[in-house]
């Protein structure tokens, strides 16, 4: 009997998500100051938004991985971005008929212009200027 209930609370569990906010109160010389703080954790690998973003400011993924060191197939959509230090141009998000999450990334830069393309938050190709 107990083995069916912890499947069920296992398998609802799986692609859980924890927003945490707050905010205070803080006085001095110069008045009451409010302040606020929000951090968001997932036990999913983080996946960037349309506005460029990752969804989760820290994955609780039991197969989380060291940053890579350069970009290369295979890092996740986060990881570009970390590798890259700056947000993307832009961000196209979109479904294969498969079913498969698609996801073109674009960062402009003078003279240049790079797309990486992810299927399932892994990178599987790049296009840059003067590449076959």
């Amino acid at each position: 009997m107990r083995l069916p209930v912890l499947f069920a609370c296992a398998v609802a569990l799986g692609g859980c998500s924890v927003d945490i906010g707050g905010f205070s109160f803080t006085q001095d010389s110069s008045g009451t100051r409010t302040s606020s703080v929000s951090a968001r954790a997932s036990t999913q690998e983080a996946m960037l938004s349309a506005d460029g973003s990752c969804t989760a400011d820290v994955s609780l993924d039991p197969s989380t991985r060291p940053l890579p060191k350069e970009i290369a197939l295979g890092i996740t959509e986060c990881e570009l971005v970390k590798l890259k230090g700056a947000p993307p141009t832009d961000v196209l998000i979109g479904e294969s008929g498969k079913g498969q999450r698609e996801v073109q990334v674009l960062y402009s830069e003078p003279g240049a212009r790079e797309i990486y393309m992810f299927t399932d938050n892994r990178l599987s190709r790049i296009n840059k200027p003067g590449q076959g």
